[in-house]
This record gives structure tokens, sequence and C-alpha cells, in this order.
């Protein structure tokens, strides 16, 4: 009898670990990790992005001070707009938090909204806008803005299709037994603004008078 039961226990355990991976399939756990997995690669992308980005700043703001040190207001605000960026603390934990997500996405709001003024003021001092430096760091920031707005509709679509997952029936049986939560996304009130970087004027640069 010892011997039957060894030998059921020993037949049914890989049957029954089969079974049980099969139901796993069967209700979103692949399609939760894979999801997951694309979510974590796509914030990368993000995070790599804006670091593209904060590394250009300081040398844009001294080639401009260069040229326009009385811009002084302006100079500081987008100084100071990164200095807040960089203090965020970036966790592998703030995707999943919805209000140290926010708090990312309003810095890096801020920051561009910075940037914007910044490349505003070029209008004003020819010398300036004619410089080669100043027009490769244009260049370089547009690429990057558009590397930024590339990325980030990629995640907003990757968090979609993990949540849509996560809500679901009979897959979020699954996410609530192995914990796995909605994701907070990216938001903005005019979606043609976030697809639109800072315009960079490359025509001839203005006579001084």
């Amino acid at each position: 009898m010892r011997k039957l039961l060894n030998f059921l226990t020993n037949f049914l355990a890989p049957v029954s670990l089969l079974i049980s991976v099969s139901m796993l399939g069967g209700c979103g756990y692949n399609t939760l990790q894979s999801t997951d997995e694309q979510v974590q690669s796509g914030w990368s992308e993000v995070l790599n992005q804006y670091q593209r980005r904060a590394d250009l700043i300081p040398n844009l703001v001294n080639t401009v001070k260069g040229f326009a040190a009385q811009e002084k207001e302006v100079l500081l605000g987008v100084t100071e707009a990164r200095s807040k960026a960089g203090s965020i603390q970036i966790s592998p934990e703030l995707i999943d938090d919805p209000e140290a997500f926010a708090r990312f996405q309003n810095v890096q709001s801020e920051l561009t909204s910075a940037l914007s003024r910044l490349l505003a003021i070029a209008e004003n001092y020819p010398q300036l806008k004619s410089d080669a430096n100043f027009r490769d760091l244009q260049a370089q920031l547009e690429g990057t803005e558009n590397r930024i707005a590339v990325a980030r509709n990629r995640y907003i679509k990757t968090v979609q299709e993990y949540n849509v997952t996560v809500r679901s029936f009979p897959s979020n049986l699954t996410a609530m037994m192995f914990g796995f939560k909605v994701k907070p996304n990216f938001t903005v009130e005019n979606e043609k603004a976030l697809s639109t970087p800072p315009a960079v004027d490359f025509g001839a640069p203005a006579t001084a008078q």
C-alpha cells in the first residue's frame, strides 16, 4: 500500500504542477508578467531621455549667459527647474505610486516650460541665435524632446495594456493573488502639446541694429 501511495504521489505531483501552470497561463499570469516587464523597460527609456535632456541644460544655460547675462530670471528659472527635477528620488516603486509619479510628471513639465522660455529669449539676441554652439545645442534639444515624446507615448500604451489586464476578468483574480496593481500613467491637458517639441528656428539670424 505504501509503495502504491508513493507511486501515486510521484506520478500526480508533476501532473498537478502542469495543471497549475496551465491554469495560471489561462488566467493571464503570463500576460501580466510580460506586460509588467514591458512597463519596466519603457520606464527606463523615459528616464534615459529625460536624463539626456538634463545633461544638455548646463551647457545651454552657460551659452545663453555668455550673450544674455541680463536674462537672470529666465536663466535662474531653468537652473532651478533642473535642480528640482533632479531632486526627485527615482526608484522602481515610483511607477507604482500615483502621488510620486504625479510629482515626477509635474517637475518635468515645469522644466519643459522653463526651457521654452529660455529658447524664446534667443529671438531678442541675434548674436546668440547665430552662435554655432547655441545652434548645435538647440538641435540636440529638439532631437531629445522628440525622443521624450516617443518614449512617453510608448510607455503610455504599454501601461494601458498592462492596466487592462489587471482590471479584466479572469486575469484580475490572478493579479490580486500575486499583487499586480494598476499603475499610474502620464496625463496631459493638451495631448497635442505632448507630441510637439519646443520650436527651434534655424532660419537666417536677424541683423543686429
